[in-house]
């Protein structure tokens, strides 16, 4: 039999191939739908607010989930891209937002201000707080917005270009290389809590929810407008990474994953898919960042500390990691869950002899779901959907080991 008259199989069940449009037009109904309701006052704009985060970090943890569930690199750093997109924006719209408060003060004195005198004021209005005026270097781009939006993409970018390439040239792997991207984020996190770094140290930046050039918008009408850049970004960035994991691509990535060694002896570069895909999902991530913090409206070094990666990682592992769909499921699950319980919508319990907090139990609750998950679900909450599809197909048909017709099945091979 010729390879023309072989029968066109796909061992992918249907739930992988139409998942992304089905991913997409629940997105797409979703956004619409919290635009509705904020025009119609039933959701409030903080809660606007929230949705728009929760996408950003349903990004994040699409991105994530590229990096370890499709190749095999846990990396517990991946947040500290998401950071470092957040000051790159944050810069911009602090040295815009000072800019326009400490022009619009000396406009009222004799004489128009100087360039210089205009500078000096920025740079006491935003350092002040560190008992400096000097405007540090790394502010150089802070007063163009497309030079900023550069760095949101640069910076993420070159940091994991060149520690990836450290790494994976050293082949550095497993557990060993989980420790070094912690150790990377933890490393940028203390130098982010020093003064003298140009980035306030560890008051961060403030009042990022205020964008120059549009000072009639009301919160209301900004909170919607990065809501939808947020789903749009989302919805780019799933289609980037379906993409990614599909086709040839996805399957070397895959196999590094489950057989590094064997890869390389067929002759792929190894080294060079992993660069790549830690590279990409890095800059992804620090989009994701760049979205989420003009919402947040501040960002200090603690949101880059080590622990934030290890929660995008449970977030990942309780979606249901390799599934893209399982971490964005598993982020926004968890993001809102998170919120009503550390913002007191949960009630406290009770119990006589004690009384359970949530805000304090919250991430004991947390722990407790990711181990429970790992050891009876591994598939995650994304395996409830694989469960649902394969129940509504009805029994399992598979393909046979090769083309004749009396090829050996799966099940025949199963011990």
């Amino acid at each position: 039999m010729t390879d023309a008259a072989l029968p066109l199989r796909s061992g992918r069940p249907p739930v992988r191939r139409t998942s992304t449009m089905v991913f997409l037009v629940a997105l797409a109904a979703f956004a619409v739908l919290v635009t509705v309701l904020a025009g119609a006052d039933m959701i409030s704009t903080s809660f606007v607010k929230l949705l728009g985060k929760t996408l950003c970090l349903a990004l994040a943890a699409v991105a994530m989930d590229v990096v370890w569930g499709y190749t095999g690199i846990l990396s517990l750093g991946h947040m500290a891209f998401f950071g470092l997109g957040g000051y790159a924006i944050g810069m911009w719209l602090m040295w815009a937002r000072t800019e326009a408060i400490v022009a619009s003060n000396l406009a009222a004195s004799a004489l128009p201000p100087t360039p210089g005198e205009l500078r000096e004021g920025i740079g006491g209005q935003i350092f002040g707080v560190v008992g400096s005026s000097d405007i540090p270097l790394i502010w150089s781009f802070a007063h163009s917005l497309p030079l900023q939006l550069a760095m949101v993409v640069l910076v993420p970018g070159l940091l994991a270009l060149v520690f990836g390439w450290l790494a994976f040239r050293s082949r550095v792997t497993g557990v060993y290389l989980s420790i070094l991207t912690q150790a990377m984020t933890l490393a940028l996190s203390l130098y982010l809590f020093q003064n003298d770094t140009g980035l306030r140290g560890n008051n961060g930046l403030s009042g990022l929810q205020n964008i120059p050039g549009f000072p009639a918008a009301s919160q209301a009408q900004i909170s919607i407008a990065f809501f939808w850049a947020s789903a749009l970004a989302l919805a780019l960035g799933y289609l980037l990474f379906a993409w990614v994991v599909s086709g040839r691509m996805g399957s070397v990535l895959r196999a590094v994953r489950d057989d590094e060694a064997r890869v390389r002896f067929l002759g792929y570069h190894v080294e060079s898919f992993k660069l790549f895909a830690f590279t990409l999902t890095a800059v992804v991530t620090g989009i994701a960042g760049a979205l989420y913090y003009p919402q947040a409206g501040i960002i200090n070094p603690g949101e880059v500390a080590p622990i934030a990666s290890i929660y995008l990682a449970v977030w990942v592992a309780i979606g249901g990691r390799g599934r893209l769909y399982g971490a964005a499921i598993g982020a926004i699950a968890v993001s809102l869950v998170s919120n009503w319980f550390t913002s007191g919508g949960a009630p406290d319990l009770d119990l006589g002899v004690y009384e359970i907090r949530w805000t304090e139990w919250w991430l004991v609750l947390l722990g407790v779901s990711f181990v429970l998950v790992t050891l009876l679900a591994p598939k995650g909450l994304g395996g409830l959907v694989d469960l649902w599809t394969q129940r509504r197909r009805g029994p399992a048909r598979r393909a046979a080991y090769g083309p004749d017709t009396g090829a050996k099945r799966p099940e025949e091979g199963a011990e």
